[in-house]
């Protein structure tokens, strides 16, 4: 299998200065390569889940049970890190419109309270239920009580109460054990899947979390896998200038020390679009901290935003070109897709741009990502480039360990523990008191 490639020359940074910064996380890395010994007992305990086969083999049994029901639809139930990165890596794999293509099983993902969202699933699989068949629900949660993800359950396990008297053997419940509604589904002989306790929902997308529901949509999850392990062992390179996840942490950190606090992934791949929604969690709960380890108020932080190319070349580009020096840029490209359509001349419209004719739109693509990079260039606008072979179980599986390792990385140089989000707590405890006022 072919690996990811990198460009770090027109990141606008010496070689010397990223050298000699990358060079301080020489010892988080040789930790790192000691915490896969520890498997799931410290912080890191995610990079141990591309070696856990025990975990694969249950995934494998429990996805095998619920083929056997001929599902029509999957709902997967989550929000936030319980769900984003399974939507990235399905979407990747598979394509957006990967419901439109395929017979069955069709995926649909209730991340949302909104009651108009849920109502239209609901809409979509009760024909399914009234004519007899069957849809799955995982349930997703790590703490087992999240307001939103237990809001929807409920509303959807009832609709398949109602239409079901072994409605139970079509769910699923992925928590960790022995939280509340981990025992609640146990009690009611509903599959459990296992969280591990030290994987924190946005570093769990090679955990039952994703595995689970990928495996079921049909994506080769061993590959994915396969993809992670061999990037988790690239970017424990204790040569730091040929650890990619140190060099892409070391130039984040300079460029937010000179005061570029937006990092943009321009992803060159309209199916990689929620791959950046995923890192977008990953970088701003991870990297926006009102405090460092030592206990200082530090309110440090890089806004993540998400680009498409070519989409928003039109309603962006203004902006990232003309605009104020306050962004790091990463641009995403694909070597090869699926397809290869090609432009024809069509009578009456060949004179309208004539250089397209006879060129795959690839190409067009392709053309396209290098005339962004050379007007970032001639602006001096600070970029790197990744580019996947492919948008296969494996070269996502590499990207998505990639960008895990960068922001552990990224945390150790600015003195941030990158695993907890003790802000987030908050909303969810003001929501609370807000619903039990409404009693």
């Amino acid at each position: 299998m072919k690996d990811i490639e990198f460009s770090f020359e027109d990141a606008i940074v010496s070689q010397h200065v990223i050298s000699e910064t990358a060079e301080r996380l020489r010892p988080e890395i040789k930790n790192m390569a000691t915490a896969i010994s520890e498997g799931y007992e410290s912080d890191l305990a995610s990079l141990f889940l591309p070696d856990d086969r025990l975990m694969l083999g249950k995934v494998r049994q429990v996805i095998s049970e619920n083929l056997q029901l001929k599902p029509a639809y999957l709902i997967v139930i989550g929000i936030g890190g319980s769900n984003l990165g399974t939507i990235a890596v399905q979407e990747a794999v598979q394509g957006k419109l990967y419901n439109q293509l395929t017979a069955a099983p069709k995926v649909l993902y209730a991340d949302t309270v909104d009651s108009d969202s849920i109502n239209n699933i609901i809409m979509l699989v009760k024909p399914v239920l009234e004519k007899g068949g069957n849809i799955l629900l995982n349930v997703i949660s790590k703490s087992g009580t999240t307001t939103e993800t237990i809001a929807n359950a409920e509303v959807l396990i009832d609709l398949l109460r109602r239409h079901k008297k072994d409605y139970k053997k079509c769910i699923t419940v992925t928590s960790d054990k022995d939280s509340e509604l981990w025992n609640i589904a146990v009690k009611e002989g509903i599959n459990v899947l296992e969280i591990p306790k030290k994987v924190g929902g946005r570093y769990s997308v090679f955990s039952p979390v994703g595995l689970f529901p990928l495996g079921l949509l049909g994506i080769d999850i061993e590959r994915l896998l396969d993809g992670a392990r061999a990037m988790r062992d690239a970017c424990f390179d204790v040569n730091v200038e040929e650890n990619p996840a140190a060099i892409c942490a070391t130039l984040q950190y300079l460029h937010y020390k000179s005061g570029r606090n937006i990092c943009d992934l321009f992803l060159f791949a309209n199916d990689l679009e929620s791959l950046g929604k995923w890192y977008r969690q990953l970088m701003a709960e991870s990297i926006g901290k009102e405090f460092n380890k030592k206990g200082e108020r530090v309110n440090v932080g890089m806004t993540p935003t998400v680009s498409i190319g070519s989409t928003d070349l039109h309603s962006m580009a203004q902006l990232y070109l003309g605009g104020p020096y306050d962004k790091f840029t990463t641009f995403v490209g694909i070597k090869n897709s699926r397809s290869r359509l090609k432009v024809p001349s069509v009578e009456g419209y060949s004179d309208l741009v004539p250089e397209i004719h006879g060129k795959s739109l690839m190409d067009i693509m392709d053309a396209t990502l290098e005339g962004t990079k050379a007007a970032f260039r001639s602006g001096k606008r600070p970029f790197i480039e990744i580019t996947l072979p492919d948008k296969s179980e494996y070269s996502v599986g590499q990207m998505l360990q990639l960008k895990m390792l960068e922001t552990i990385y990224l945390g150790k140089l600015l003195d941030l523990n990158p695993f907890d989000q003790p802000n987030v707590e908050s909303y969810k405890k003001e929501t609370r008191k807000l619903l039990a006022e409404q009693n």
